[in-house]
């Protein structure tokens, strides 16, 4: 059975909530008023039941003929999601990848604006990155810039320690793209990005259709 929240939401409709909150915009932006489970399920990339059912869990059930509102259901996703107030969020790291999302215009239209970027190498502490100074993490002070999200987008070797410093500083929700499982305590919350494990992951899935078209052309099963 898959975890709920605190609020009863399952973790896996958690996980599809941010896919209909992008369709639904992209709605609204067109000024649709209305959407059906079935153009909804399409645009999220999910199945009409299973969209009906995750949105069931916010208490919004739809209305027959006529499907769900979609300003209505946009604010029940984000207050859900808890996008209905700016979080603060320091990168470190400031390698390309910490660079490029400090740039990321995404990150703002989505409920999340970075306020400060940070890095250990001497080289790079004190430069400018996005307008904002890079700090070293040992330098930082929450109370005069609190964060709620701490992005780690250092080699994988460095991940832990940053992971550390974060929690130390009151950090409760990290988001890593370094390799490797972090260790945390009970009430932080990690997400792990691993881009080379998503590659991995594609790559299986690449040889299995190549197996299956060998096994077609000559009827030997490997």
């Amino acid at each position: 059975m898959a975890e709920s929240t605190r609020r009863g939401v399952p973790e896996a409709t958690v996980g599809r909530l941010p896919g209909y909150l992008q369709a639904l915009s992209a709605l609204a932006d067109q000024g649709r008023r209305s959407v059906s489970s079935d153009e909804l399920a399409a645009l999220a990339g999910a199945r009409s039941a299973q969209v009906r059912k995750d949105l069931s869990h916010l208490g919004s059930y739809g209305v027959r003929g006529v499907g769900y509102d979609v300003a209505r259901l946009l604010e029940q996703i984000s207050a859900e999601l808890g996008l209905s107030q700016d979080w603060p969020v320091v990168i470190v790291g400031m390698g390309n990848l910490g660079r490029a999302l400090a740039a990321y215009g995404g990150l703002a239209t989505r409920g999340f604006r970075v306020v400060a970027v940070a890095d250990r190498d001497p080289a790079v502490v004190g430069t400018t990155v996005e307008g904002m100074r890079v700090c070293r993490l040992e330098d930082f002070d929450p109370l005069t810039t609190p964060v709620a999200v701490g992005v780690i987008t250092t080699p994988g070797d460095q991940a832990q320690a940053v992971a550390d410093q974060l929690v130390a500083l009151g950090v409760r929700s990290i988001l890593s793209f370094a390799p490797g499982v972090l260790t945390v305590p009970a009430d932080v919350d990690v997400r792990a990005v691993d881009l080379g494990t998503e590659l991995q992951i594609l790559a299986f899935h690449q040889h299995q259709r190549s197996l299956t078209a060998a096994e077609a052309e000559t009827g030997v099963v490997s």
